[in-house]
């Protein structure tokens, strides 16, 4: 039989972990008992448990320094912590709440309690782990809808690659470039609700053919606004078809009303479709790409220092000794 859950016991007093193991392994939990920091940060990564149960003072790294190193890490930041201490000031807990724990229990704990806290801890865990399923699917459902249209080939992963640098060049934080990269996934997810025969159609949309495929921003954005985890995604989603003088769409923004990862990914999507093929043209070079992103610029179109920012970036990749 599976396990309920898993959880990962961090504590160098051996009588606390035999405690802690007898009182959840009866329960159906798979608990994994280990006495000092650094084996706990190595099997956390290794293992990636439902629940870390972890003890504050130790000797070499103590809680609190393990704490914040799995917080800083992508793949551990989700999971639960739960900090076990003797020490019952508000100092330690407020240092414990900046390091990243999720709950505390003081020692001597009552094993009743620490059944309770963890069982709702590995529901939480569970529950984000399908929120991240859930995240999967729409990156799958992403690349089925480039897919559709076989003229556009790996778009969608080199927006993301593009996006990405750009956005670590401009020195934005981690949270907005891992926002621009999954944009590049996730950015025309919408066009799943547009026709085959408006999407693929050969030669030019009518006025209301152009309605109905201007329609898929809105389309993606209720798509993709129900997952937490995207919200940072959702203004790109909405408003990388803005223009700075207002002529662009849904909603006419003009300058800076266009948000500022929308207006970064906007002349990488624009780049990227200028210098891959389509069907009615041939790629351009990358220097007749920038050069039109350019003259847009001078018609209001893009934000002038972000598209030098991207000539900087596509120059040194392809003058890599320059």
């Amino acid at each position: 039989m599976a396990p309920v859950g898993t959880v990962l016991v961090v504590d160098d007093q051996a009588s606390s972990r035999d405690s802690m193991v007898e009182a959840l392994r009866p329960l159906g939990y798979d608990v994994w008992p280990v006495a000092s920091g650094a084996e706990g940060l190595r099997l956390a990564r290794e293992r990636l448990p439902d629940v870390i149960l972890l003890d504050v003072m130790m000797p070499g790294l103590d809680g609190y320094e393990v704490c914040q190193r799995l917080k800083a890490d992508e793949e551990t930041r989700l999971i639960p912590v739960v900090f076990l201490t003797g020490l019952d000031s508000r100092q330690a807990r407020l240092r414990g709440l900046e390091a990243g724990a999720t709950d505390f229990l003081s020692k001597p704990f009552d094993l009743v309690e620490l059944e309770v806290r963890v069982r709702n801890l590995v529901n939480f865990r569970l529950l984000t782990q399908d929120l991240d399923e859930a995240e999967k699917m729409l990156f799958g459902v992403a690349r089925a809808v480039e897919a559709r249209d076989e003229q556009t080939g790996d778009h969608c992963v080199r927006l993301a690659e593009l996006a990405a640098e750009l956005g670590g060049v401009l020195g934005l934080d981690k949270e907005s470039v891992k926002a621009l990269r999954r944009a590049g996934y996730l950015h025309d997810i919408g066009k799943i609700g547009i026709p085959d025969a408006v999407l693929l159609k050969p030669g030019k949309l009518t006025e209301a053919e152009w309605a109905v495929m201007r329609s898929h921003v809105e389309i993606g954005v209720k798509i993709c606004s129900p997952l937490r985890t995207l919200r940072p995604v959702v203004p790109i989603i909405r408003h990388h078809h803005e223009r700075q003088d207002g002529s662009g769409y849904p909603d006419g923004l003009c300058g800076n009303e266009v948000p500022l990862l929308a207006r970064v990914f906007q002349v990488v999507d624009v780049y990227d479709a200028l210098t891959n093929d389509r069907p009615y043209r041939k790629a351009l070079t990358a220097e007749a790409g920038l050069e039109v992103l350019r003259t847009e610029s001078a018609r209001g179109w893009w934000e002038g220092q972000l598209v030098e920012a991207l000539a900087s970036l596509v120059s040194r990749e392809v003058n890599p000794s320059r």
